[in-house]
């Protein structure tokens, strides 16, 4: 497994909130569960810890990251200063696909929502956000918006409880209605106060519950990837296949 698939799975596992805080992720035990050397596995480690998704402590090893709600409230100051200037930017300049593009996401939110599906409410809610970012262009824009979402998408898994999940469904697309009608002023207006609004639905109350070991849930990460690879390629040889000349 190249170092791409290990760092996306990995990520996937610390933004999903599901690894409590100060767990050791030892490099040989990854490097057994992936298959690959520990200098990659280090590697990878040291990415995550640039990208503020583990700690790094010296001598020590790599630990996840225990979120903290006074430094939320900091990163939530950071993320409504950026994405409120970022949806200003857009409202000026989104092209017609993308406005269909953000459309169809947040009626994927609310059928998501409809149907009781709280995890992939979850995972699209987080992915809007990186979706505004990703349409402004510009990789400076796009990697700080990654950095601060991540952190407070992790602080979300921990500390809101899922009576804010409509709320948060209908402040998208209160944010997008703003976005489709090129209004500026109600674009920065609806995704401020939908930041705000998530900051307070914050509470400092954390399960004891222990879950499933770190082994079970990277196996299960893993095999998850694996499946959706190979479910992308066999939708790539079906196209390749459909256009091949006859």
């Amino acid at each position: 497994m190249n170092e791409a698939a290990i760092h996306t799975i990995l990520s996937r596992l610390l933004l999903g909130g599901s690894l409590p805080g100060g767990m050791k992720l030892g490099e040989h035990r990854l490097a057994e569960l992936f298959g690959v050397s520990r200098e990659r596995i280090r590697k990878v480690l040291h990415r995550l810890g640039h990208e503020r998704l583990l700690e790094i402590v010296k001598n020590r090893g790599a630990f996840t990251i225990e979120p903290d709600l006074r430094e939320g409230r900091v990163v939530y100051e950071a993320r409504r200063i950026l994405e409120s200037g970022m949806v200003a930017h857009l409202a000026d300049h989104l092209t017609e696909a993308q406005i269909e593009r953000l459309r169809d996401h947040v009626d994927a939110e609310a059928d998501a929502l409809r149907r009781g599906d709280q995890a992939t409410w979850q995972k699209l809610s987080a992915e809007f956000h990186f979706l505004l970012a990703e349409m402004i262009g510009n990789p400076i824009v796009q990697r700080q918006a990654h950095e601060l979402i991540g952190r407070t998408i992790m602080l979300v898994k921990r500390y809101e409880t899922t009576l804010g999940s409509a709320c948060g469904c209908e402040e998208h697309r209160l944010i997008f209605k703003a976005l489709a009608g090129r209004e500026r002023g109600r674009a920065v207006k609806a995704m401020s106060s939908h930041l705000s609004l998530v900051e307070t639905r914050l509470r400092p109350i954390v399960c004891d519950d222990a879950g499933p070991s770190l082994e079970t849930l990277l196996e299960e990460a893993i095999a998850a990837f694996r499946t959706e690879q190979g479910e992308g390629a066999s939708a790539r040889r079906a196209a390749d296949a459909a256009t091949a000349p006859r």
